[in-house]
């Protein structure tokens, strides 16, 4: 596993404790909201809407404010518009950062992006400087203690690309197009889904040996992520275990 995956899997379960409940809640509900306006609102035919849906209900967002977020996605509600936009940049040690966000405002999320990079010690380079080295993928986690043969059988049927073991969950890695596919038939086999996603993988990374340099690029990606408009932030740095322990603690 990345470096990058690693931290990204950290600050996931950390997340309900650390971050304010009215933040995560509001990134998931604009996910739900421009999903539902970019494949329909109908959680049968929209995977991806389905996954955004269940993201939403396992963050304990109540029913009701996931609705409503679907119908003006879907046009029935009146409410503010949101659209992708993504940025590129640098972390410290010459780490590329990948930046996707949704926003109401461009011009406002941009310098605020350019702002989080410059003073946290990263840069904001040009369209297409960073985007080369990342490849957009499906990824599902479930739990490790789902047997290898078994879970093989089902997500190679499915489409899945890998399947490795990393800590206490599998990680599954697909096209994206293959992510509803993957998904559907872990949950028609009765195995529990953590998490399903797309996301985009580094083809290659950085080596970070030192606590203080780890310490230097997790400020910059923290930055980031920590901004409301942010849905996603990804890096292709790599460190040691025992580097990012130190790190954590």
């Amino acid at each position: 596993m990345s470096g990058h995956s690693k931290w990204a899997s950290i600050k996931h379960q950390k997340g309900a404790k650390d971050k304010a409940r009215g933040k995560l809640f509001a990134k998931l509900i604009r996910q739900v909201e421009v999903t539902a306006r970019q494949g329909g609102g109908d959680l049968e035919s929209n995977a991806t809407l389905r996954t955004m849906y269940q993201k939403a209900r396992d963050a304990s967002v109540p029913l009701d404010t996931i609705e409503r977020a679907i119908k003006r996605g879907t046009g029935e509600l009146e409410g503010v518009r949101y659209e992708p936009v993504s940025y590129e940049g640098y972390a410290p040690n010459g780490v590329a950062v990948y930046v996707e966000a949704l926003t109401d405002n461009r011009n406002r999320t941009g310098a605020d992006i350019r702002s989080l990079f410059s003073r946290n010690g990263g840069s904001l380079a040009e369209p297409g400087a960073v985007a080369w080295q990342f490849e957009r993928k499906g990824v599902v986690l479930v739990p490790a203690e789902v047997g290898e043969d078994d879970l093989m059988l089902v997500v190679l049927d499915a489409g899945a690309d890998d399947l490795a073991r990393e800590g206490d969950t599998w990680r599954i890695t697909c096209e994206p197009s293959a992510l509803g596919a993957v998904t559907t038939a872990l949950e028609g086999a009765d195995v529990p889904v953590e998490s399903a996603e797309l996301t985009m993988v580094a083809t290659s990374s950085v080596p970070l040996e030192s606590p203080e340099d780890a310490k230097r690029v997790l400020r910059v990606i923290d930055a980031l992520d920590d901004h409301d408009d942010v849905q996603g932030v990804y890096a292709n740095f790599d460190v040691p275990d025992e580097v990012l322990q130190a790190v954590e603690a």
